[in-house]
């Protein structure tokens, strides 16, 4: 008797495919069935995903392209080349799920300088804290407190190559400390690095018939760097590295009303979840090749369909097991669904910012993501105002999804001061 490999694909429900299975046992002894047909890709320091600052949080959680400001350093630090403000200094503070508790946030400090008309470095300090964990063996102990959290610290110069166009470069170093060393004593944290390379494009301001306006665009990829392995024994995890775009325009009606569109998009330039199935072998007590489910084999390894071979072979997809270089290379074809699945994986926003008279500004925006890829989708509102050299920035969320975001109903906050505020002129 030949022996043949049957694949069922995961379109397939697996109740239908185990149905498949017993009419087919005399003519196959090897099958592969789809454990699950998940494709959400995880990374590690999620964190680093999150919008820190409230103005780019009440636009859709975006900064790529627009306009230079005191926290450009999380999006593009290119843009702080065309500040008009010689330096600048900010603090900002995320709650993180509010609903359920008071004591996860994210937290920002950001500072940079423009060094002279062509150039400006920046330096910022991220941080995560996943709040108080109290540990017990018995109602009765007194219990130990944990507090886990991720930082990143990094610096960033940008130099201006043209009156229109800037790039930067920025080293972004990592720690993940979610390891509890009550538990485990020899347990450290974990740590890696990123490199940021982006561009920023501001046109001259152009006079059409009832308004002037200016045309800007940028692109970062963040967090290039290796993946981030929080303990000896477990899986490499790599850090999100990730592709924006984005493009906008300023429709700017006269010296006191200016109102700023921007859409952006965004990849994880990680590699897909390939769909992984179950091998089964299936064998009699004869030995003949047909599979009776009353006498088959009956090991540890066995299940009511048969003897498992490998549990984790791939239907469909690219092994994800490779470098961070070969992930970013492998994240754009890599898909199971194939280019409809990559598009999927495109995230996108749009917004809008109302500024009147530079001190007061009303902003709207939106966030998509697919629904097989994570379902974030949310609107924003926000309002900022400045007084002399101090701003305050707020922002609001509500999720248009039926998966609940953290970040639902929570109101941020953000503080910047400007050193030195209209020292350069631009246009």
């Amino acid at each position: 008797m030949n022996l043949k490999k049957i694949i069922i694909a995961f379109r397939i429900p697996t109740v239908i495919a185990v149905a498949f299975l017993y009419c087919n046992t005399l003519f196959s002894q090897t099958v592969i069935i789809p454990n699950d047909d998940s494709r959400v890709i995880t990374t590690g320091v999620p964190f680093l995903l999150i919008a820190s600052d409230a103005r780019a949080a009440g636009l859709g959680d975006m900064g790529v392209a627009t306009s230079v400001d005191t926290y450009s350093q999380q999006w593009n630090p290119s843009k702080y080349a065309f500040s008009e403000t010689k330096s600048g200094f900010g603090i900002s503070y995320t709650p993180y799920l509010s609903k359920l508790v008071n004591d996860i946030f994210l937290a920002n400090v950001t500072y940079f300088n423009r060094i002279n008309e062509r150039s400006a470095f920046a330096a910022s300090f991220k941080y995560f804290s996943l709040g108080e964990i109290e540990l017990r063996e018995t109602e009765l102990d007194l219990g130990l407190i944990e507090k886990p959290n991720e930082l990143t610290l990094d610096v960033s110069y940008a130099l201006r190559l043209s009156d229109q166009f800037s790039m930067s470069v920025a080293l972004r170093y990592l720690r993940s400390d979610l390891r509890i060393q009550a538990l485990d004593p020899n347990s450290q944290a974990a740590g890696s690095f990123g490199v940021d390379i982006s561009g920023y494009y501001q046109s001259e301001e152009v006079a059409y018939n009832d308004f002037n306006g200016r045309w800007r665009g940028g692109f970062a990829l963040q967090n290039i760097g290796p993946k981030i392995k929080y303990d000896d024994a477990g899986r490499e995890n790599f850090i999100p590295t990730t592709l924006r775009l984005g493009g906008g325009f300023d429709f700017i009606f006269d010296y006191y009303n200016k109102l700023s569109v921007t859409a952006e998009f965004a990849k994880l330039l990680v590699p897909t979840p390939p769909i992984y199935g179950t091998e089964y072998n299936y064998t009699d007590a004869n030995g003949s090749g047909d599979y009776d489910p009353q006498n088959g084999t009956d090991t540890t390894n066995t299940d009511s369909l048969g003897q498992v071979i490998n549990s984790n072979v791939i239907l469909e997809g690219q092994d994800p097991n490779v470098g961070f270089v070969q992930g970013i290379f492998q994240s754009f074809g890599d898909a199971p669904g194939g280019f409809s699945e990559e598009l999927d994986e495109f995230t996108w926003a749009l917004s809008a910012e109302y500024l009147y008279q530079d001190s007061f500004a009303l902003r709207a925006g939106y966030f998509n993501e697919n629904e097989d890829k994570g379902a974030r989708k949310f609107f924003s509102l926000g309002a900022g105002f400045k007084y002399s050299t101090v701003n305050i920035d707020l922002s609001y969320l509500f999720s248009a999804s039926q998966v609940q975001s953290p970040l639902e109903n929570t109101l941020r906050f953000s503080l910047s001061f400007n050193i030195g505020d209209g020292e350069y002129l631009e246009y």
